[in-house]
């Protein structure tokens, strides 16, 4: 087998892994959500975050550089804003979102 061919395939082994971590990262945070403790706040947050890091890697292995995840995002965070989201109207949400990840060093 050829260099490439390998790389691809492991690159696809990557992709499905990240794809099962973020199922079960999910699963683990739905599941959290239904205890209602404060026990489990420290264990949502590590959720959340791996979620978000997870997304991270999947956006870079299929191409997509850091940026331009970050760029897409702000971009439908404006849409949101403009559209006057549920969200948005009740809390700022959405633009207190926005305005983090302008902030943020690229």
């Amino acid at each position: 087998m050829k260099r490439r061919e390998l790389n691809i395939m492991e690159n696809v082994k990557m992709i499905e892994n990240l794809k099962a971590q973020l199922l079960c990262i999910i699963g683990e945070f739905f599941r959290l959500l239904t205890k209602g403790t404060n026990v489990a706040q420290d264990a949502i947050l590590e959720c959340i975050s791996g979620a978000v890091i997870i997304l991270y890697l999947l956006g870079r292995k299929l191409g997509y550089s850091l940026p331009e995840i970050d760029h897409t995002m702000k971009t439908k965070l404006d849409m949101g804003i403009r559209a006057e989201d549920q969200i948005e109207k009740e809390g700022k949400s959405l633009s207190e979102l926005k305005n983090y990840i302008g902030n943020r060093k690229e």
